[in-house]
């Protein structure tokens, strides 16, 4: 018998560790955008890297990290926090990683690639029953008993 079938519960604990550790992350890195490096440094810097419009670039980038995370640990509106903290990792693999090699001690892609699939891993399973969606809307309880079933 598979433990999920015995334990049930068990998608919605690995949904709410996956969620938790990952909103970790993106709060840490949209907080460090706003705090430490501030909108006029993520501008700058965004514009010496070529992103297309810095200063909206910059201000989408904060915000998503922060609120998506936020959003994440929370469990509310995984599947658009999910999709848009994906885009926003897209964006820095296409913008900072992809021409640096797969390795990250050398720049490379593998955080942001992992980050991204994560995200959308969560976009496409929602948040689980032990989240703000699992309560409000009742999102993924009634799937997965009836997948069980």
């Amino acid at each position: 018998m598979l433990p999920a079938r015995q334990f049930p519960f068990l998608p919605d604990v690995g949904l709410l560790i996956g969620r938790v550790a990952l909103g970790v992350l993106f709060v840490a890195h949209g907080w460090q955008k706003l705090t430490d490096t501030g909108h006029a440094g993520v501008t700058k810097m965004f514009e010496g890297i070529g992103i297309p419009l810095p200063a909206v670039s910059a201000t989408f980038a904060t915000w998503v990290e922060l609120l998506g995370g936020i959003a994440l640990i929370a469990g509310l509106l995984v599947p658009v926090a999910g999709v848009l903290l994906a885009v926003n990792m897209a964006g820095a693999f296409w913008y900072v990683h992809m021409d640096k090699g797969f390795f990250a001690d050398k720049g490379g892609y593998e955080f942001v690639m992992i980050l991204g699939a994560a995200a959308l891993t969560l976009a496409f399973t929602g948040a689980g029953r032990l989240s703000l969606d699992g309560v409000l809307f009742g999102r993924g309880s009634r799937e997965r008993e009836s997948v069980a079933a």
